[in-house]
């Protein structure tokens, strides 16, 4: 279908151009003549005229042909990425050992209810399934969740940014999000904008149309925001507790740099996940996510997925992606060349924490009598507390 519309413009375009020579040509002719040989090429002109207008009528839509065509392409997958599907990722490694309890489990809903901390019952009745109300020492655990991983992140030397989390479509169109996830997106009608399910989003429209110098180095931010997610498709799936829901906060690192250097890039991203893992002290694993499984806009992804006591299996907690050039093209990204015409930039991106580790964390470190030991490299972010003590 792309090589059919880009034939067609093509087709179109040089039907156009030489009408228009054409015309160019008579028009000269019309200054010279006189006469009835002037009122011939008037007439011709005219009915020329009106060819051209169509010509140009059929380049522009097969213009907006091609470009329907050219964005149902998604990336183009690296070729270390495993093969298939869902299921056929490959576990690149494992960190750390799944704790033997010698008391009953408890799921993060149970514990979570017992500390106060979180309340689906009545985020239901407000918003409806898949919304909750996080509470006292809940809250708290997410901002100390949060403000971890902006410290992490701003002395990495990332930019922190609170983004606005409703976009225009063509900012959303151009991460790659409205292709077969489209569903999955919130939109607003009336304002013709759609709720953003990561800062992702505007933060790969926030140097769009630009030429960026990327002499000092990439561009690296950090955007905190609410996220929105419809979740079309999961009925059934994950719907107690937090794991799945309509509506969490995340900070995500979001990276500008020169194509050739994406792949280091998306190796620093991971390694910067992994630094956040290690300090909420929980067994994970790193899987580099099939092809079949892959969104339009990555080229690779590695996951890292948390042990979750209560369900005996990994959950994913963090996801990294390099979109190559594939948003940046879209959104007219580029970076300027000492040498040469100026390049498409590359986009990668990196979840470093989010309202999922919540999950993680009470699980992995809960007490037989439903109370919650804080990891270490939390505690200064929840005020020095060292366990989160159940309320009668």
């Amino acid at each position: 279908a792309l090589l059919s519309a880009d034939e067609r413009r093509r087709s179109a375009v040089s039907r156009a151009d030489t009408l228009r020579a054409e015309q160019k040509q008579l028009g000269k002719q019309v200054g010279k003549a006189s006469g009835a040989e002037r009122d011939e090429l008037l007439a011709r002109a005219k009915e020329l005229a009106a060819q051209v207008k169509q010509a140009e009528a059929e380049q522009g839509e097969a213009d907006e042909q091609l470009q329907a065509a050219q964005k149902k392409v998604s990336n183009l997958v690296d070729p270390a990425v495993p093969p298939g599907g869902e299921d056929d990722f490959a576990v690149l490694k494992h960190v750390g050992t799944p704790r033997e309890f010698d008391f009953e489990v408890k799921d993060h809903l149970e514990l979570g209810e017992g500390l106060r901390a979180l309340d689906m019952e009545r985020g239901a009745k407000v918003s409806g399934a898949r919304f909750y109300f996080l509470t006292g020492v809940g809250a708290q655990l997410e901002l100390a969740l949060l403000n971890m991983a902006a410290a992490q992140a701003t002395a990495a030397g990332f930019t922190l940014v609170v983004p606005p989390v409703l976009v225009r479509p063509e900012i959303m169109d151009g991460t790659g999000f409205l292709g077969a996830h489209a569903s999955e997106i919130y939109r607003l009608e009336e304002d013709d904008a759609y709720l953003v399910g990561t800062s992702e989003v505007p933060l790969a429209g926030y140097h769009a149309g630009e030429i960026l110098d990327l002499s000092g180095g990439p561009r690296r931010y950090a955007g905190w925001s609410t996220c929105f997610r419809r979740e079309a498709g999961s009925y059934g799936k994950d719907t107690r507790g937090i794991i799945r829901v309509h509506q969490f906060n995340k900070l995500e690192m979001f990276v500008y740099c020169r194509e050739q250097d994406a792949p280091a890039e998306h190796e620093r991203l991971l390694a910067w996940e992994e630094e956040m893992l290690a300090k909420i002290e929980v067994p994970y694993r790193v899987i580099d996510t099939a092809a079949g499984d892959l969104g339009a806009s990555a080229a690779r992804k590695f996951d890292c997925e948390a042990w979750v006591p209560s369900q005996q299996a990994y959950r994913e907690l963090t996801s990294t992606s390099n979109c190559t050039t594939f948003q940046a093209r879209r959104l007219n990204t580029r970076v300027r060349e000492a040498e040469g015409p100026n390049a498409v930039a590359a986009t990668l991106n990196g979840t470093l924490a989010t309202t999922r580790w919540i999950v993680a964390i009470l699980e992995n470190h809960q007490q037989p009598d439903g109370s919650v030991v804080v990891p270490e490299a939390l505690r200064p972010f929840l005020g020095g507390r060292e366990v989160l003590e159940p309320v009668a």
